[in-house]
């Protein structure tokens, strides 16, 4: 990705994801009134001018305290402003400069990078410039007076800072395949990314709940671009509580939707749970492509031949309406079968997107009708289909012209879908059978 970067970064709770959802003209970082919501660095584009550039949401910095995520949250800051071409130091206008305002700017004075200071929760323009007065003791020259939430100020921040960022022509719109990582909280999501993109790119904690926000990461593979998006522990809903952990899960479940592939992430070492089939079952009604990861296989006591054969079966037992996806047995820890990932994603995606003919379509459904013709019921009346033909993809969707739709049961409906599936493939995809009531003088000859 050739877009300059630039950092975000303050202590905590001045508003920083805020100031960034203003620049991306988005809403899409969290925002809550706690110091601490954001943790990882994601990413949002931003366009200003002719400029068009990338600016990345750190957390809160604190350098006294070692407790849980802060060292994490700290080494998060310190890779984002080493990739970054210019840096925002975000400070509280209403709260005035603090002691760690002026241990942040001492650390960022050492970095030979440009450093611009926002002034934020200045709402008053003249008050604001009072405000903001009162941050040149930071010693890093002209604060800029800002208010995220209502814009103000912004534009003369964002015209002094493209003067640091090179002029480049916009790249070209490259065809990505989004892969959302989505499971449970600990299973490994935030290892496998970093395993997959092969650097630090996630917080990894064995603390349940590190990750809040969605993190995209682009990587190229083979000419093939990988749009990975590592999303937040999805708990039963009954254990969630409002705040910053239920608009995790919305947005983890808005990555589900906009993605093209899912890497359901499970672990070895714990038997499949309610919440995991809800989890599968969410991403067969959303109909998107699927591959299920077993993570940890490592740590798997006293495996043989046999083992992964006894987990598959199992696995799918439990999740018996995810049965045409893959199931990989890999480590994150390790990198056991990582590549495959790969190989299972493109062809998960190639299925998705796959178009049949009608002519084969029919060719399939007349097989099927001569293995097994429609039930008749008491009365007599016999459902006939037809014919049928590929309507959609992305999903693969296929409507089935019958006599009357009421008189194809359930059971006659899994036949025939199984019966597809046998012959046309759709490996890694969900299909939709679409039945349509067509009266006989309707037909086409």
């Amino acid at each position: 990705m050739s877009l300059p970067i630039v950092a975000v970064v303050g202590r905590p709770n001045v508003g920083k994801s805020t100031f960034v959802n203003r620049l991306a003209g988005e809403r899409d970082a969290i925002v809550h009134d706690a110091p601490g919501v954001t943790r990882d660095r994601t990413y949002r584009p931003v366009f200003w001018q002719d400029r068009e550039f990338l600016v990345v949401d750190t957390g809160g910095l604190v350098f006294d305290d070692d407790s849980e995520f802060l060292p994490l949250i700290r080494q998060q800051a310190e890779l984002a402003l080493q990739e970054a071409t210019a840096a925002i130091f975000v400070v509280d206008g209403q709260t005035g400069p603090t002691a760690l305002d002026h241990d942040i700017a001492r650390w960022l004075r050492q970095l030979s990078l440009p450093i611009l200071v926002a002034v934020n929760k200045c709402e008053s323009r003249q008050m604001g410039q009072v405000q903001a007065a009162e941050f040149w003791s930071l010693g890093l020259g002209e604060p800029y007076p800002v208010s995220s939430i209502h814009g103000s100020g912004t534009g003369d921040l964002l015209d002094q800072l493209i003067t640091y960022l090179p002029v480049e022509t916009a790249p070209q719109t490259l065809t990505e395949i989004q892969v959302a990582i989505a499971g449970r909280p600990n299973v490994g999501k935030s290892s496998l990314l970093n395993a997959l993109i092969g650097s630090d790119r996630a917080i990894v904690s064995p603390i349940s709940g590190t990750t809040r926000d969605t993190i995209d990461t682009v990587i190229e593979r083979n000419g093939v671009y990988y749009r990975f998006i590592d999303t937040a522990g999805i708990r039963k809903r009954s254990s969630v509580e409002y705040g910053p952990e239920m608009f995790s899960v919305h947005r983890a479940f808005k990555a589900i939707h906009r993605s093209d592939v899912v890497l359901l992430v499970l672990d070895a070492l714990e038997e499949i749970t309610e919440q995991d089939q809800r989890l599968a079952g969410h991403i067969a009604d959303q109909g998107r492509a699927c591959v299920l990861i077993m993570n940890k296989w490592d740590a798997v006591a006293e495996k043989d031949t046999y083992t992964i054969n006894t987990y598959r079966d199992r696995l799918y037992r439990r999740l018996n309406f995810l049965d045409w996806a893959e199931a990989l047995f890999i480590s994150a820890k390790t990198g056991q079968r990582l590549d495959k990932i790969f190989t299972a994603v493109d062809a998960a995606v190639e299925q998705h997107r796959r178009r049949v003919s009608t002519a084969v379509v029919n060719e399939v459904i007349q097989d099927a009708l001569h293995w097994h013709s429609p039930p008749a019921t008491r009365q007599g009346r016999q459902g006939k289909i037809y014919y049928a033909t590929q309507v959609a993809t992305q999903p693969p969707a296929i409507t089935i012209f019958v006599n009357d739709a009421k008189l194809f049961k359930e059971n006659y409906r899994r036949y025939i879908e199984g019966q597809v599936r046998k012959q046309l493939g759709f490996q890694g995809t969900p299909i939709r059978l679409l039945w349509r009531s067509k009266k006989p003088r309707e037909v086409e000859t």
